[in-house]
């Protein structure tokens, strides 16, 4: 028996390939390197929307729809708003998807992208007793999100550092997430339901909920002088470090060195701190555990990037979907497209009837 479901092959995707043992990252035909570099987040989504979507391969003309979905389901928050009061941040979000309806999966995946940062800016603000600001239509989406968040103009700067983390993260083979929405579309239960399905196992702290752990560890180490003794200590008690070590990569996430570059140019006290604990842990890693690689995994520069960008740590799983839904969008329209039921089996192993 495969405990987990791992090396099961469930469904076959032209959308990304990962390989764990070569610490490589394709999507659609793009080292995860070459996209982060080259696209924005509306151009990784019509790259990956490319065949399943009219307006896949179409960046510019999937902006502009983007665009105005973010103005017209803004319309929806003075009764969304209230409702979300109370609820944690992905909670929040999970509410208010939840509200959108099923209907043409065209109009759904579009309105589905448009919705996430529009909701997670005015849930912020709504918290801090602001109102929503309003969104602009021609505005790229990391810059828009920035801007509804803060009330200013983005830094372009920020912008493009957030624009390379959406891409980045935007799809990631078969993980749990994906995995969820794609079984949910096989029943034909619609673009939202199965997107949602997504964000529910997001926010579990095994997926999308570690990011934020890596800046408490910071917080608890303080310095690169303290690194050393705090690291020894945490692997002499058993516990994790938190953003080293991926159930798929045997060598360096690639994903992180991406951020890593991304991060440098932004303004952090956090920033030189990381870099050097990064070190320190790596090499208390390899003389750990010797047996088995334990390298820097995304979530360890996510954390840095996000934090640089002005984000909250509690907004990190809010953000991470952000990003994926071009991922969980494009899944759930290759899916459909299959047109055949998600049913695997199991294996009982409980008492037989007397």
């Amino acid at each position: 028996m495969t405990t987990g479901l791992d090396g099961i092959i469930a469904a076959e995707t032209v959308l990304s390939h990962v390989d764990g043992a070569a610490g490589e990252l394709i999507l659609r035909g793009l080292p995860v390197e070459r996209a982060a570099q080259t696209l924005d987040f509306e151009g990784i989504t019509a790259l990956l929307w490319q065949g399943f979507h009219p307006l896949g391969g179409r960046p510019d003309a999937l902006r502009d729809a983007i665009g105005r979905a973010r103005v017209a389901v803004a319309a929806h928050l003075p009764t969304l708003l209230p409702a979300a009061a109370g609820l944690s941040d992905v909670e929040a979000l999970r509410l208010m998807l939840s509200s959108l309806p099923d209907g043409a999966a065209a109009d759904d995946a579009v309105r589905v992208v448009a919705a996430v940062p529009v909701f997670i800016a005015a849930r912020v603000r709504h918290a801090q007793g602001l109102e929503p600001i309003a969104p602009d239509p021609t505005a790229g989406h990391a810059a828009d999100f920035l801007r509804m968040m803060t009330g200013r103009v983005a830094d372009p700067a920020l912008a493009r550092a957030l624009d390379t983390y959406l891409v980045t993260v935007s799809d990631h083979g078969l993980n749990a997430s994906t995995f969820a929405a794609r079984i949910v579309a096989s029943t034909r239960a619609g673009m939202v339901s199965s997107v949602v399905a997504g964000l529910c196992a997001l926010k579990g702290p095994l997926h999308g909920g570690a990011p934020g752990p890596v800046l408490d560890m910071l917080d608890a180490i303080g310095s690169a002088d303290a690194a050393p003794a705090w690291i020894a200590g945490e692997l002499a008690a058993g516990r994790r470090l938190m953003g080293f070590g991926h159930r798929i990569y045997r060598v360096r996430d690639p994903r992180a060195e991406v951020l890593k570059v991304a991060v440098r140019p932004l303004r952090s006290p956090r920033i030189e701190l990381a870099e050097q604990v990064e070190r320190a842990a790596l090499s208390a890693l390899a003389a750990h555990r010797p047996d088995r690689p334990l390298e820097t995994n995304v979530e360890f520069y996510t954390a840095l990037l996000l934090d640089a960008v002005g984000l909250h740590r509690d907004l990190f799983t809010p953000i991470f979907a952000m990003g994926r839904v071009a991922g969980w969008s494009a899944h759930v329209m290759e899916q459909e497209a299959t047109g055949r039921l998600m049913r695997p089996a199991s294996r009982y192993v409980g008492p037989m009837a007397a």
